[in-house]
């Protein structure tokens, strides 16, 4: 199986499922789906360390990369989470320099971070036991997403693109529009900050990082991928519920005279 790191490399397009619901069977069952990889949520969502720990084993059953959105400021998760065997790690609301270093140094081993060894469900659920091989790869083969939601960061952002051991920038479109409207409103497709939008993955991709970000509209997802995301987060599991019921109910009352 490619790596997610490998995937983005190489300039592919990789969508991920949304998680919120903190449940291994829900999750299982997520990653049966077409989607390319699963993200689980600890900030918005549901998720915990339990949920996340177990959550991750069945979307590596499934030969899928696992990501996992840390809450704010829980950089000491994203250390975990790549213990229990995630292949990225999200942090939300990078809005200073301080920030986007003390992520980066959880998710690096020495000499990029500081994490500490710890891999063993990691190494076990991907069928591996060299140590020393596992700690020559894993600085590369781990992502890790800083997000881009407010001014302050937009500001900042070749500050934060600069740090060793960021490897890509994760816009957020709906905090990202609380901020450019000064909290006048909420709304991911606001024309008025596309622009913006389309700067931060342009900029991202010129510093030889990866573009993602989260897509409430599947009609933006050609211009976003224009713009150079390529790492694109596509609803949760009550969208797909939504959609699924309502194209079978759909499909069985057509056939209802």
């Amino acid at each position: 199986m490619k790596s997610l790191a490998d995937r983005l490399n190489a300039d592919e397009t990789v969508f991920t499922a949304w998680s919120g619901i903190p449940d291994a069977l829900t999750i299982d069952a997520l990653a049966a789906t077409p989607v390319d990889a699963v993200t689980l949520d600890m900030q918005h969502g549901g998720h915990h360390e339990d949920s996340v720990l177990r959550g991750i084993a069945p979307v590596i059953a499934a030969g899928k990369p696992v990501v996992v959105r840390v809450p704010v400021g829980r950089f000491e998760m994203a250390s975990r989470a790549l213990d229990f065997g995630a292949d990225a790690v999200i942090a939300p609301m990078i809005n200073s320099i301080d920030d986007a270093r003390a992520f980066a140094a959880a998710m690096k081993y020495p000499p990029v971070g500081q994490r500490s060894w710890g891999a063993s469900f990691a190494m076990a659920r991907r069928g591996r036991n060299n140590g020393g091989e596992w700690l020559a790869s894993a600085n590369k083969d781990t992502l890790a997403f800083a997000m881009v939601e407010t001014r302050e960061a937009l500001a900042i952002l070749d500050d934060i693109l600069a740090v060793l051991g960021i490897d890509g920038i994760f816009v957020g479109p709906s905090d990202f529009s609380i901020a450019w409207t000064n909290g006048a409103t909420v709304n991911p497709g606001l024309d008025d900050m596309m622009d913006a939008i389309a700067d931060i993955g342009r900029r991202t991709r010129a510093a030889g990082k990866h573009a993602a970000i989260y897509i409430v509209d599947p009609a933006l997802t050609g211009r976003y991928v224009s713009f150079g995301y390529r790492f694109l987060a596509l609803g949760n599991e009550q969208r797909y519920m939504s959609l699924g019921a309502a194209s079978l109910l759909e499909a069985a009352r057509k056939t209802i005279a």
